[in-house]
């Protein structure tokens, strides 16, 4: 059983980034995918401005989205910094906190993750 921890901290500011979300998407739908694995796709940082366009249905991106919703959670303090908070509150998506209004990412090695940043 592999536990992997797909962080997406690329913006939406170029081509670069778009591949870096991509990247992350695919790669968190491949641990979702294999049976025994865990994974947890999080968005931090400039990363959290692609949730709005992840929701839209008619976004490139959805319908991969879609694929790894379910695992998917954001920053609670970056989506306030970056604006993008009515958005995640309105999708139901899970926020974390548990370090400073951040994810902690010591905590998710300490339970056995990889930890694996786009």
């Amino acid at each position: 059983m592999t536990k992997a921890a797909v962080i997406i901290l690329a913006g939406t500011d170029s081509h670069a980034d778009q591949g870096r979300l991509a990247n992350g998407l695919e790669t968190a739908k491949e641990f979702a995918e294999t049976e025994g694995d865990d994974v947890e796709l999080i968005f931090d940082g400039a990363g959290t401005q692609w949730i709005p366009e992840l929701e839209d249905e008619d976004s490139d991106y959805h319908e991969l989205y879609q694929t790894v919703r379910d695992d998917t959670s954001v920053c609670d303090y970056c989506a306030g910094a970056f604006g993008v908070d009515d958005v995640v509150n309105d999708a139901g998506l899970v926020t974390l906190d548990d370090h400073d209004g951040h994810p902690s990412i010591r905590s998710l090695v300490a339970d056995g993750y990889e930890v694996i940043t786009f």
